[in-house]
This record gives C-alpha cells, sequence and structure tokens, in this order.
C-alpha cells in the first residue's frame, strides 16, 4: 500500500479513508464539473437517467467523430 500510496502523491492513511467524494475531487480537475456532478447526486433516480443518456450520446457523438477522421 506504501508504494500505491507514494505512487499517487497520498499517504497510506488517505487511501484507507478514501471517500468517493475525495477520489471524485483528486480525478476531476474541473471544479465546475465537479461541482454539476455533485448537483447530479442529489436528483431523483430518472432524473440522473436521462443525464447519462445524454452524456453517453455526447460520448459516442466524440468517438464516431474521431473514427472517422
Amino acid at each position: 500500500m506504501a508504494k500505491l500510496a507514494n505512487a499517487q502523491g497520498v499517504s497510506s492513511a488517505y487511501l484507507t479513508n478514501i471517500t468517493s467524494d475525495d477520489l471524485a475531487e483528486s480525478s476531476l480537475t474541473d471544479k465546475e464539473f465537479l461541482n454539476q456532478f455533485k448537483s447530479i447526486e442529489t436528483l431523483p433516480e430518472a432524473d440522473k437517467n436521462v443525464v447519462k443518456v445524454f452524456l453517453d450520446a455526447f460520448i459516442t457523438k466524440k468517438k464516431l467523430k474521431q473514427m472517422v477522421l
């Protein structure tokens, strides 16, 4: 665990106490996205699913464009 913590630039204690918020904050550098995702978590499940479908469609469109180029 010490090697993993060192590679990530965090302490071993941090790795054992990590929360989903900690993980999101360390993974997302765009704080506006982070705040938006936190807001999405409070939505009803049906609304979350709409957001997921929209994101999937956008990502798929980008991937298809990259394949064509």
